[in-house]
Formats: structure tokens, C-alpha cells, sequence
């Protein structure tokens, strides 16, 4: 089925699929519901005539009391498997640390010897670049595998988002965060940090690249 991906980025994991596909869910409530309040609003300014019977009807009553309950636990059954969904479910089989400092990133494979490598934005002077989003080393992960992300940061807090897998964790002092992530397909992903952490903060973009495990195992022997 078609999705409308207003504002939304193409969706490249299984969990932005389906947050896109209840954002379209929502979508469709809005806009009925919209229409018929839109409606209503019109139709009693421009008609002076009235009905004794709407006035006090129980009939109508109960009509748009359980319509909205009806709308109400249709819209909150998706929104809890989402949030399920969400919850670890499967073995990760690969695990990545992801710390935040001020104002860069850096990414540790525990699984790997725990190598580092630290991700700065490229200057603006360097020719052929994304503005603002271009790193001079990328988080690369196979694609297609289940990863554990855990998520902190070295001194205030920061926000590691990626829009299109749908993944936004606030990177806190003291504290790891969790999730799971699987990237579908080969390709490069952009994001920003999405908390206000100092001067620098637009100034610290994420970039992640998803290859074939063939290639990140070549990759990975190689550093």
C-alpha cells in the first residue's frame, strides 16, 4: 500500500515502516473528523431553522459519545503495539556504543576489539559535501542484522537521531539508553543531533552507512 510520507523520510527499517504507517493511520481520522466538524460549523452559521427534537435527544447523545470512543481506541491499539514493538524482541547480534561529546560523536564496536573511531563534521571549506551533514568517518553497520544501540554521552546531554529509522534517543550523562535497530537495505543515512547542547550543536551531524556483511567484515579487519 502507498504511504503519503508527509515530512517523513523514506522509511529503511522495519519500525519507521510501521510508525509511517500509523502516522497514515492518523491521517485518515484527522481528516474525517475535520470534514465533519468543518461541516457541522458551516451548516448551523448559514441555517437559522432549528429542531426541538436535536436539542434534547438522547438518541444523539449517545451517537457522539460513542463515536469518539469508538475513534479513540482505534487510534490507541496501534499506538500500543507500536510501543511493543518497540521493546527488545529478538537476540541482537551485534552490539554498537554511541557517545556524545561536545560537539561530535564517537562509535565503539565491543564486539570488535572495542574500536573507536570518532565522527567530526567535515569543515565547510572541504569542496563536495552535504552542508552540515557530512562526516569525515561514518558509523558503518551490516545491513539487514539486528543491532543494540547503546546510547550516552561525556558531558551534556544530546539527542542521536536518525528520522528515517525512525530512532531519536536523548544521549544523557550517566545514563545509557538502549534500542534495537535493522537497517533493510545498502545505503547512506543522515542525522543531526536533536537536543540544543552548546554553541556548536548544529554542528555535529550523524551519518550512518549500511553495507553487505562481506564488506563490513572486510571493513572491520581492516582498521
Amino acid at each position: 500500500m502507498p504511504t503519503w510520507n508527509i515530512s517523513l523520510q523514506n522509511s529503511n527499517s522495519p519500525m519507521m515502516e510501521q510508525l509511517t504507517f500509523f502516522h497514515d493511520h492518523m491521517m485518515m481520522f484527522l481528516i474525517l473528523i475535520t470534514s465533519i466538524v468543518g461541516y457541522l460549523i458551516i451548516n448551523s452559521t448559514t441555517n437559522s431553522l432549528k429542531n426541538r427534537f436535536i436539542l434534547q435527544s438522547q438518541e444523539m447523545e449517545f451517537i457522539w459519545t460513542i463515536i469518539p470512543a469508538i475513534i479513540l481506541i482505534s487510534i490507541a491499539f496501534p499506538s500500543l503495539r507500536l510501543l511493543y514493538l518497540m521493546e527488545e524482541t529478538l537476540k541482537p547480534l551485534m552490539t554498537m556504543k554511541i557517545l556524545g561529546h561536545q560537539w561530535y560523536w564517537s562509535y565503539e564496536y565491543p564486539d570488535f576489539n572495542n574500536h573507536t573511531i570518532d565522527s567530526y563534521m567535515i569543515p565547510l571549506t572541504e569542496p563536495k559535501q552535504i552542508r552540515l551533514l557530512d562526516v569525515d568517518n561514518r558509523m558503518i553497520i551490516p545491513m539487514s542484522t539486528q543491532i543494540r544501540l547503546l546510547i550516552s554521552s561525556n558531558d551534556v546531554i544530546h539527542s542521536w537521531t536518525i528520522p528515517s529509522l525512525g530512532i531519536k534517543v536523548d544521549a544523557v550523562p550517566g545514563r545509557l539508553n538502549q534500542l534495537l535497530t535493522t537497517v533493510k537495505r545498502p545505503s547512506i543515512l543522515y542525522g543531526q543531533c536533536s537536543e540544543i547542547c552548546g554553541a556548536n550543536h548544529s554542528f555535529m551531524p550523524i551519518v550512518l552507512e549500511s553495507i553487505n556483511m562481506k564488506s563490513f567484515k572486510k571493513w572491520i579487519s581492516n582498521i
